[in-house]
């Protein structure tokens, strides 16, 4: 297989194009912080995120097919789940329990940041005017959502990504050899994220070395989680399963930070971002990376 460096480049362009300049836009109307109100509760960069700036890359895919001729080929839409039903299954439940996993290696780290009567979370809702709501119920209502209907819903979102990073860029950097391409295809998955984490995305603003020190932890999770969905996409032939996990991981990630307590440093954890979270997805990833059949020698998608 020959490295396709124009299709490559087309991709990447329009990919990063579209999503920084929308970032840029958020940043001039106030950041992620202070956008302003558009529509109801919904402001304007609510609505860009998960619309234009998650959907850059199905549009770098889409472009790169179309000005480059490369046409409707190898577009891994197919949702077969009839060879490997324990693919989807791993995609479906396992962020769920790598994501408490890790909350518990970081409490476990800093017991003090832990509070299980959830008494922030319990003042959140007062300030909210919601006393009527148990904490406890909407913990419980989270969980079955993350493992019954959560996924798949949040997984339409996650398409435009998984579309774009494991439906065109991971299957072009396969000629690199497959530990290679999924390396490389985490690290420009983080690299993506980058002006969002500079907006205060996923850690805030307090923390020792704002962004950059953000910028390297982030890279480890996208690193851990491109090599689980690369290992989906390419066992199955197909997007699905890495957007259902994305979808999944989507629906819990914030689960943690209900039984917080504290300031805890955000680029430890609770959340799966933190370097302390992310260990259980991480020891997977390597695993994986290092074990799988599906990342031997040069590998094609559906092995």
């Amino acid at each position: 297989m020959v490295l396709e460096t124009r299709r490559l480049g087309v991709f990447l362009a329009v990919t990063f194009g579209v999503s920084w300049a929308t970032a840029g836009a958020i940043y001039a109307t106030g950041g992620l912080v202070d956008s302003p109100t558009v529509l109801g509760p919904l402001t304007l960069a609510s609505v860009l995120l998960p619309t234009t700036y998650m959907f850059g890359p199905a549009v770098g895919n889409v472009v790169a097919r179309v000005a480059t001729g490369e046409g409707r080929a190898n577009l891994l839409l197919s949702p077969d789940a009839t060879g490997h039903l324990r693919t989807y299954a791993a995609m479906w439940f396992a962020p769920l329990v790598l994501t408490v996993l890790g909350a518990i290696v970081f409490f476990a780290a800093f017991p003090d940041t832990f509070d299980p009567s959830m008494r922030a979370f319990v003042d959140s809702l007062g300030a909210a005017g919601a006393t009527d709501l148990d904490p406890t119920t909407l913990v419980l209502v989270q969980v079955v959502a993350a493992v019954t209907v959560a996924p798949l819903l949040n997984g339409l979102f996650a398409f435009g990504e998984e579309f774009g990073w494991r439906g065109y860029l991971l299957p072009k950097l396969l000629p690199l050899g497959a530990r290679r391409a999924v390396l490389l295809h985490g690290v420009v998955w983080g690299v993506w994220h980058w002006p969002l984490i500079a907006m205060g995305y996923e850690y805030g603003f307090g923390y020792t070395g704002f962004p950059w020190t953000g910028f390297v932890v982030f890279l480890g999770f996208t690193l851990s989680l491109g090599i689980v969905f690369a290992w989906a996409t390419l066992r199955e032939g197909s997007v699905w399963p890495a957007a259902i996990g994305h979808g999944a991981v989507n629906a819990v990630a914030g689960l943690a930070a209900l039984f917080v307590q504290g300031n805890p440093n955000p680029l430890l954890g609770p959340l799966p971002v933190g370097l302390l979270a992310m260990l259980p997805f991480a020891a997977i990833a390597v695993w994986l990376l290092l074990r799988s059949p599906t990342f031997a020698g040069n590998a094609t998608l559906g092995t």
